[in-house]
């Protein structure tokens, strides 16, 4: 597994561990900040992790709008909490990320999709990611 893959499973951790306790997304990476100081050997992978979280909460208010445009009559609120975390990783990818490519982006989000939640998952993350990505 790749470190930036491992970033992406790292930063999915951070935003549904904040999103099930309903801590701000700020108050979870500074935890996660604390533990990553003790894991040298997991740097490379917190790095990037830390980029993507920090962007999604730079960004958040035009990535959810981006989602839920994208999304077909889906709220925020009825995804599921991993999904809603991977769109928010996907689009922050395709839209604020010039490093990765966006079918990287999409693929890596449709993988975690069906690693780590439901069954529908990945075509539903796949299909938002895909229109976000034709109109930016």
């Amino acid at each position: 597994m790749s470190a930036r893959t491992k970033a992406r499973k790292r930063a999915l951790d951070i935003l549904f561990s904040s999103d099930v306790r309903g801590d701000e997304i700020p108050v979870t990476l500074a935890a996660e900040a604390k533990r990553a100081a003790s894991e040298p050997a997991r740097e490379a992978s917190w790095l990037y992790a830390r980029e993507i979280v920090d962007g999604i909460v730079d960004h958040q208010a035009e990535i959810d709008e981006s989602i839920v445009t994208h999304s077909r009559d889906w709220k925020l609120e009825r995804m599921p909490t991993v999904d809603r975390a991977l769109l928010r990783i996907g689009v922050w990818e395709i839209l604020y990320n010039d490093e990765i490519p966006t079918a990287v982006a999409i693929d890596e989000a449709v993988e975690l999709a069906k690693e780590f939640s439901t069954d529908d998952s990945g075509a539903f993350v796949h299909g938002v990611l895909a229109r976000v990505a034709r109109s930016s």
